[in-house]
């Protein structure tokens, strides 16, 4: 059977994959057998959201009414009940619920009642508590289909030290970093020195290690020194996969959703107020308000040196008219040109205009000249892809080192036209 719990964590504390780690424990000690275990990220853009907008899903061998008793008491033990924001939602299912459910809750908005219905036709049990609407995770996780996977190890905190500073030791995180990238990434951000894979929020996790495997996540997890864990739980995930982006078309993006996007670029980038940059991008005569945030840091060097006439495929999400940048490929590159008078033949002196569409006159000899000096700039910017730095990514965000799947990197072929025939 499958069982999936969403929507039981709040800003204040508690995780909904640590109750899933306490879950397979107690399904364990009951004698049933656990089979798969996934942490399923779902849109990013849902407003309704705590965090990470991560649901957890169970595939185990056992009583279907054993299991459903189980999971619903740990839910109404360990759920942040008192958040308003925080209504949680169990399911177990002896058939799995077409993918069609979760593809629609990972890249668009579903409804409670959307989900009920896909409960009702493969005969699951379930239960929604106060609006239910993590019935909507819940559906979604057990109807998880990964046509990409990676790996999270997550080591939880004894609960007498939830809410107090983590110990854990940041050198002994660079070193794993170190020694198990690329097979591991995003435990640290390098360039910045920061630590990523300590959360800041007053919740039971402790550090979370993302990878290709469970033997490559467990060995990174190894070198970390910190306070003992309560327990640790590897799961599988959609983390770092970029399954929730779709192709879209300049002009035709709705809001909430997360793209990628071919066009060229149409003005000089421009910074913001808190050193946030934009630029335009168009395509067949619309445009689409491109940002790169300070989080980004280093990223928006790269958004900087964009021209107009640079042709350049942007992924992110699309909200408030703006698509928020996750991660950047340049096409092709526009001709960097500075246009000046040139210079006179004869004394040597730069000339001036001489009037609209009179060409040059130099002011010391008089000598003429109709073509003004052209000076091209070398670009500093090369064709290929340009990625936020690792304390900026979001949850299902591809990383670079991962490398790009083919349906993107399509993208960037600089003759295969624009955004409007994504599949060309």
């Amino acid at each position: 059977m499958w069982i999936g719990i969403d929507d039981t964590d709040s800003p204040a504390g508690m995780c909904t994959t640590y109750i899933g780690a306490v879950l397979v424990r107690r399904l364990a000690q009951a004698g049933m057998r656990i089979l798969d275990t996934r942490l399923v990220r779902l849109n990013p853009n849902v407003i309704h959201k705590t965090r990470g907008n991560a649901a957890v899903s169970i595939e185990v061998a056992g009583d279907i009414e054993a299991a459903f008793a189980l999971a619903s008491a740990c839910v109404e033990e360990l759920a942040a009940f008192d958040a308003a924001a925080t209504n949680p939602g169990v399911v177990v299912s002896r058939a799995r619920p077409p993918p069609d459910f979760y593809h629609a809750a990972l890249k668009g908005f579903c409804t409670v009642d959307e989900a009920v219905e896909v409960l009702e036709s493969v005969g699951a049990r379930y239960r929604g508590y106060k609006n239910r609407r993590g019935l909507i995770g819940a559906t979604a996780a057990i109807a998880s289909d990964f046509s990409d996977k990676t790996y999270e190890l997550l080591a939880y905190r004894k609960r007498e030290s939830w809410g107090t500073p983590r110990q854990v030791d940041a050198g002994s995180l660079f070193y794993a970093e170190e020694m198990t990238y690329p097979h591991t990434w995003d435990t640290v951000d390098r360039e910045n020195g920061v630590v990523v894979c300590v959360p800041h929020t007053p919740d039971p996790v402790l550090f979370g290690i993302r990878g290709e495997s469970p033997a490559w996540v467990r060995k990174a997890g190894s070198y970390v020194d910190s306070e003992e864990p309560a327990c640790e739980q590897v799961y599988i995930t959609n983390q770092g996969t970029d399954a929730h982006l779709v192709p879209g078309m300049v002009g035709a993006l709705r809001e909430g959703r997360s793209y990628l996007v071919r066009g060229t670029v149409a003005g000089s980038p421009t910074t913001g107020a808190g050193g946030h940059v934009s630029f335009a991008l168009a395509d067949d005569g619309e445009e689409v308000r491109c940002m790169a945030y300070e989080p980004t840091k280093g990223f928006r060097d790269a958004i900087r040196a964009l021209i107009p006439g640079d042709v350049v495929v942007a992924t992110g999400s699309y909200k408030g008219g703006s698509l928020n940048l996750e991660k950047l490929g340049v096409v092709s590159l526009a001709d960097a040109v500075r246009i000046r008078p040139p210079v006179c033949p004869t004394c040597g002196r730069r000339m001036t205009s001489a009037g609209r569409e009179k060409g040059y006159k130099c002011r010391v000899c008089g000598g003429r000249s109709r073509e003004p000096e052209v000076e091209r700039r070398e670009r500093l910017l090369r064709p290929g892809w340009y990625e936020v730095p690792p304390t900026a990514r979001r949850h299902l965000a591809r990383p670079l080192v991962r490398g790009i799947p083919a349906w993107e990197e399509a993208m960037l072929r600089p003759d295969r036209g624009c955004a409007r025939d994504p599949y060309r």
